[in-house]
């Protein structure tokens, strides 16, 4: 269990603090609550938005590690371990996006801000999402971006990606192709979903820094 919950208190300590400057952000401005939709009010999706990527971002980790030190999800799923967990994996990183959508239909036209900025901001955000997803999917992969290399030891003897979008940074997929979650709230006006996307962008570096960053200096067995 000491390697499964390896730098895990830091990952706690940081959703502590996000917690925190979310309910002091939520508590100053009342618009953030205002709305509702299907009978959930904006505050219920945003518990909702809140509580899902930690559900996701903890199943990879316990995936992710189980399978990397005790081979777990191999020796119980056989040889359909990765294919079973990858798509559970992308449900629930699309679920990410429509759950945003949610909070954004249910809290629209609460940010009071220049339409044409917020536009030309979420055009920006837009380009930038669809040069860094078919980076992805063109030169890394989306086997290797679900965490492949967690369940096949080959994976760690491939070349690094320096095409697309990784000429220009090693983590093009949390840096650049992750501002997807901020377009339902720009595109809505969007006060809470704007919010929660920012929440989740700090959160998926929680996970790259005391999951996935510790791992692979185990897997490649280099510092990273």
């Amino acid at each position: 269990m000491k390697k499964i919950l390896y730098k895990q208190e830091w990952h706690l300590l940081s959703l502590v603090l996000l917690f925190v400057s979310l309910y002091f952000i939520v508590n100053y401005d009342d618009k953030i609550i205002s709305g509702e939709l299907w009978g959930i009010s904006t505050l219920g999706w945003i518990v909702v938005a809140i509580v899902f990527p930690i559900v996701h971002q903890v199943y990879v980790l316990l995936a992710w590690r189980y399978e990397l030190y005790y081979k777990s999800l191999s020796n119980i799923l056989g040889k359909n371990a990765f294919v079973i967990y990858k798509a559970i994996f992308f449900v629930f990183l699309i679920g990410r996006v429509f759950i945003l959508s949610f909070l954004a239909i249910s809290n629209s036209y609460t940010l009071d801000f220049d339409p044409f900025i917020v536009y030309s901001l979420s055009a920006i955000f837009f380009v930038i999402v669809v040069i860094s997803m078919y980076s992805v999917m063109r030169f890394f992969g989306t086997d290797r971006a679900a965490g492949l290399d967690h369940f096949d030891d080959s994976v760690s003897k491939l070349p690094y990606v320096k095409q697309g979008i990784y000429k220009y940074t090693n983590n093009g997929m949390y840096l650049y192709a992750f501002f997807i979650v901020y377009l339902p709230g720009l595109l809505l006006f969007s006060k809470a979903s704007i919010l929660i996307a920012i929440y989740s962008h700090i959160y998926i570096w929680v996970h790259y820094f005391f999951t996935e960053s510790p791992d692979m200096k185990v897997i490649y067995k280099v510092d990273k």
